[in-house]
């Protein structure tokens, strides 16, 4: 059990629920109807499987980098309590099984865009974003925005104007969250020596980032309202937990504290999970 927790430690299984969830919202927004049950399965899971190799081997490039890091020095690599030769093998097995669900049971543009996911955060972003530019996640937040235009390709076969703007919302959302959490980690980072936003430009120059992509959310998170794709429900849930958003970001600039930036990045995952659920929900009401 120690051995299986472990290896399910690898694929970061919380980074990897949203991601799930999202692919799933993308599902459904995409399906005039209910989605059909062996899509809706071997999508869920190939995408949560690829996600998870991903992940996976993201922990086996940064393991050194890890072990300088209090927020990851506990990961089974660090820790020793896997090996590389076991993380590469398992995330081959799982990254493998996911591709191959996704091209047999759903299609095969669900599979490359899959595919091209997993080498953009993998590859792209692990190995050559991360450790160069402090921009890293600004640029590779384009792999963690592919989630809900993969279920809606699952579905439909093809990327559309609305699986785009799902994305955006992502899209917009990936910085204002990192960086709450890189403001409080900052000694981490600094100590792991990779160029993170606060370590190379300060924490105030990052405050205001954070401030101006919240309002960049803010602005992209009504456009599914504008472009008729969500109606009256979606608009009140985007314009509350949106102002809720650009509070805390108003805060963190003027009135920062390392808790303050703590409840933000929580903030970030709620809002994210609330505001595709109020697109689900809005989607499926009789207008």
């Amino acid at each position: 059990m120690q051995r299986a927790r472990a290896f399910c430690a690898l694929t970061k299984p919380r980074v990897v629920s949203l991601i799930v969830f999202t692919a799933v919202i993308g599902m459904f927004l995409a399906a005039p109807g209910m989605v059909g049950p062996r899509v809706l399965l071997a999508a869920t899971f190939g995408i949560a499987l690829v996600a998870g190799a991903a992940a996976a081997v993201n922990c086996l490039v940064e393991q050194n980098v890890d072990a300088l890091m209090l927020r990851t020095r506990w990961r089974p690599l660090p820790s020793g309590e896997l090996t590389s030769l076991q993380t590469l093998v398992f995330a081959g097995l799982i990254g493998g099984l996911g591709l191959w669900l996704l091209v047999h049971y759903v299609n095969a543009l669900t599979m490359w865009l899959t595919l091209a996911t997993f080498v953009g955060y993998a590859i792209v972003y692990t190995v050559i974003l991360k450790p160069l530019t402090p921009q890293n996640i600004v640029i590779g937040g384009a792999s963690g925005a592919m989630p809900p235009v993969l279920g809606w390709a699952a579905v439909t076969g093809e990327v559309t104007p609305e699986a785009m703007l799902l994305f955006l919302i992502i899209f917009a959302w990936t910085p204002p969250h990192f960086w709450a959490l890189a403001l409080y980690r900052t000694a981490d980072y600094a100590r792991a020596g990779l160029p993170m936003l606060p370590v190379t430009h300060g924490a105030r120059y990052t405050r205001l980032q954070v401030l101006l992509y919240t309002l960049i959310l803010f602005g992209v998170s009504l456009l599914p309202f504008a472009i008729r794709m969500s109606g009256w429900l979606y608009l009140g849930a985007a314009l509350v937990l949106g102002g809720v958003f650009i509070a805390y970001a108003v805060r963190i600039y003027f009135a920062y504290s390392d808790r303050l930036a703590r409840r933000t990045f929580r903030y970030s995952i709620v809002y994210l999970a609330a505001l595709f659920a109020a697109l689900l929900v809005d989607h499926h009401l009789p207008y």
